[in-house]
């Protein structure tokens, strides 16, 4: 029988060392969908570990340890389709100037696969910029925050916008948008997200055309088409922002679905 796991540094991971973290801030993480025991992107994953360990840390757990760990935990759980989620930390803690040593810890917990709503979904825009927003990190409270108002005021999700009024991401969420004939990508300071990276490069193996523009509100009733994309998903459908309707754009859609799918699986 197949199991949901939490691992620290490969080994199930007790009270005592999951209490300290319960609330802490100071970690980045990554989070994937497992299928048949295999990655998409599994590349891009590890490059987002390396990269955001430099940036907050300093320093980086090797590809091939971080490969290590999360087979342990989808061997320990048994189950071949599992949410993961890597996240990575110093013993150091938070609210520490302490210098960082060079060990890093990984936690792997596992869950229940997903794959995100049917949509279409209305989002309500926010202005709102993340710190760091290259790296994927915790303790995010606009996520949650912004979403839950959002949702009281009739709205599924929120999008946010940059102070010089660019659509940039949503609150859990990349964004992309659809022309008549090419992928649009946002321009402005987001997180890059693995399925985002996944499609660029899928979609340019297929020759599909894809280009990069500042969106902003004003822009919209121009577009013929939008999405939010994740580890869920590498496409759901938008139908409004704010008060301004949007095309449901079912070529759009399925372009990203088969550009997506032909990203193989693999284990780590």
């Amino acid at each position: 029988m197949s199991r949901y796991v939490v691992q620290r540094n490969g080994v199930a991971a007790s009270v005592e060392e999951l209490a300290p973290l319960a609330f802490a801030g100071y970690a980045h993480f990554t989070a994937a969908q497992v299928r048949d025991g295999g990655v998409r992107g599994l590349d891009l994953h590890l490059r987002r570990l390396r990269v955001a360990s430099e940036e907050m840390f300093g320093t980086a757990l090797p590809d091939e340890r971080v490969r290590e760990l999360l087979r342990a935990a989808l061997e320990a759980g048994g189950a071949s389709d599992v949410s993961l989620r890597a996240a990575v930390y110093s013993p150091v803690g938070e609210f520490s100037t302490d210098e960082i040593g060079p060990e890093l810890d990984l936690l792997v917990s596992t869950g229940p696969p997903a794959d995100g709503p049917a949509g279409p979904l209305a989002m309500e825009t926010v202005e709102y910029e993340r710190v760091l927003p290259a790296v994927k990190h915790v303790g995010e409270v606009a996520k949650t925050y912004y979403p839950r108002q959002a949702v009281r005021r009739g709205f599924d999700d929120t999008a946010f916008v940059d102070r010089r009024g660019r659509l940039s991401e949503a609150s859990i969420w990349n964004l992309a948008f659809w022309d008549g004939s090419a992928v649009v990508w946002p321009v402005a300071d987001v997180l890059g997200g693995v399925t985002m990276g996944i499609l660029r490069r899928r979609l340019e193996r297929l020759g599909a055309p894809q280009r990069d523009a500042e969106i902003t509100l004003a822009d919209l009733p121009g577009l013929a088409g939008a999405v939010v994309m994740n580890s869920w998903t590498p496409g759901v459908s938008v139908n409004r922002v704010d008060g301004t309707s949007v095309p449901e754009a079912p070529a759009f859609l399925e372009l990203l679905h088969r550009a997506y799918e032909a990203e193989p699986l693999t284990a780590p």
